[in-house]
């Protein structure tokens, strides 16, 4: 294609599509990216929600100065007796592993997906919000056509699809999960998103969709209330900015957790190995298990994890290991004039319950365990929930802008990480970078890894040896959406565009 106005990569064909509409129209990167995350709410509805939330990395061209959007959950100001509550725990089943989340309509936090569109189109957007919207109101009009991938899903998350009446009337008509090939429309969120790109944000902070959630939070024991809504405010804060192996990284700053783990284990990589060289599979392992340490260190403040002295103390512990080394959906889009716009948004799985009269479904983020690690219920009213969420760009020495995120839940710092490394360590393309085979550590040192494509990063002998240092080690026979699903676009140096897409998770790529 001659000179094209951007590159999109996306979870799906629909969400990328109505990002590279909105570039070919004149619209720039954050235009784009309100279109996607909205349109991204009708076809990966298993992911995205306008009940849930979000962040967005945003570099504007020609500046110096870059914002990480926060719109995403906040705890209620308020709680209900534990006795008042509807709260209860769901098993995904991804195959060979299962995970638990809670569901219900006390498990719904304050949503700040509808706000934080408005607040990006506020500060950088280009076009009218009723032009943004527009692919998302006809995708829920006219219907999406069902993929292979996201009927699997479907029954991973099938306890929660099929919770109430109001969610199997969308998800399990005539009683049967929908299938590959079916097509899904939802006429209610189309409404509510056309009544939105005309009325603006108040709809979700005090009009009638605001009415709507809080009168089902009453009836049927959540904790949200208007003040909630109304009291929700979009945070714009700095990027923690990381340097590794002359690359800059900008990384999702606290109160989210995913950045300092990622900067973290970035820092550690790169004292391991000074001379730089590409870490082997039991290296990685070992630097994704002090990662876990530090995360669930209780009384450590995220800010300290990429001290002097955090980094020193967990080399230690790693002396002797030298080389021998969730519901949720990325959106990332880099425009022909150098906006850079990396979006993860997420509705943890869903609560469970269809918003009457709106067509969607409200966060379950006070039921995922990773988001709360010192227990249910123990939450301080009216503050942001940490999160795993990272999206990235990453400015390197030749003048290449890289976009890039994951889904993933707790596995997404650890897809970022490894991508990194590919990027920057071993030297691989953008879509070598994303397919190679990924491991991951869970708590105890529970270590699972994919099978193929194992040769892509790694060898056999390198196999073996993560075999013996974890005899328990559990591989699963090919990539799988369990390891996440990284989505990056990317300017080079000569102003090429270019981008890939997790085929973990029906990445595409779209030239507008």
């Amino acid at each position: 294609m001659k000179d094209p106005k951007g590159v999109v990569a996306a979870g799906h064909k629909v969400t990328a599509e109505a990002a590279a509409e909105v570039l070919r129209e004149g619209g720039n990167a954050f235009d784009a990216a309100i279109a996607a995350m909205a349109a991204a709410t009708v076809p990966e509805f298993v992911f995205s929600s306008l009940g849930g939330g979000g962040f967005v990395m945003a570099r504007p061209a020609g500046s110096r100065t870059s914002i990480c959007y926060d719109f995403f959950a906040q705890t209620p100001a308020a709680k209900r007796n534990p006795d008042e509550i509807e709260f209860y725990g769901i098993n995904a089943d991804f195959g060979p592993a299962t995970q638990e989340f809670h569901i219900g309509a006390g498990s719904a936090a304050v949503p700040g997906f509808v706000p934080g569109l408005y607040a990006i189109h506020d500060d950088l957007g280009r076009l009218p919000m009723t032009r943004l919207l527009e692919p998302a109101v006809m995708a829920a009009r006219d219907g999406v056509t069902i993929t292979a991938l996201h009927a699997y899903l479907y029954t991973v998350v099938a306890p929660i699809l099929t919770a109430t009446p109001s969610a199997r009337r969308y998800f399990a008509p005539d009683e049967k999960l929908l299938r590959a090939g079916d097509t899904y429309r939802n006429a209610e969120v189309s409404d509510t998103l056309d009544t939105l790109a005309r009325e603006g944000p108040r709809l979700f902070t005090e009009g009638e969709v605001a009415q709507a959630i809080t009168a089902q939070s009453r009836e049927l024991g959540g904790h949200l209330n208007l003040e909630d809504l109304k009291g929700y405010t979009v945070e714009r804060r700095v990027p923690l900015a990381w340097r590794y192996r002359g690359h800059e990284l900008l990384l999702n700053p606290v109160p989210a957790a995913s950045g300092a783990l990622i900067a973290f284990g970035l820092a550690l990589l790169e004292k391991l190995l000074p001379e730089g060289g590409a870490p082997d599979p039991v290296l990685l392992a070992r630097i994704m298990e002090e990662t876990n340490t530090v995360r669930m260190a209780r009384g450590q403040a995220l800010h300290e994890i990429v001290q002097d002295a955090t980094i020193e103390s967990h080399l230690k512990a790693l002396a002797g290991h030298a080389p021998a080394t969730r519901g949720t959906t990325h959106i990332s889009i880099i425009d022909a004039e150098g906006n850079a716009a990396a979006a993860t948004i997420t509705n943890g799985e869903g609560n469970g319950h269809m918003v009457k009269g709106c067509g969607f479904m409200l966060n379950n983020m006070l039921g995922e365990e990773d988001l709360n690690p010192g227990g249910f219920h123990l939450w301080e009213p009216g503050t942001r929930l940490s999160t795993m969420m990272a999206p990235t760009i990453a400015l390197s020495r030749d003048g290449a802008l890289t976009a890039l995120g994951s889904g993933g839940s707790n596995r997404i710092r650890t897809a970022i990480l490894q991508v990194a490394v590919n990027l920057f360590d071993r030297n691989m393309g953008l879509e070598d970078a994303i397919n190679a085979a990924r491991l991951h550590v869970e708590r105890g040192s529970a270590v699972s890894f994919e099978e193929a494509p194992w040769e892509i990063a790694f060898n056999e002998d390198e196999r073996a040896a993560l075999l013996e240092a974890y005899p328990e080690a559990h591989g699963w026979p090919e990539a799988n959406l369990f390891f996440g699903g990284v989505h990056s676009a990317r300017r080079d140096g000569n102003g090429r565009l270019e981008g890939a897409g997790d085929p973990r998770r029906e990445g595409c790529v779209v030239l507008a």
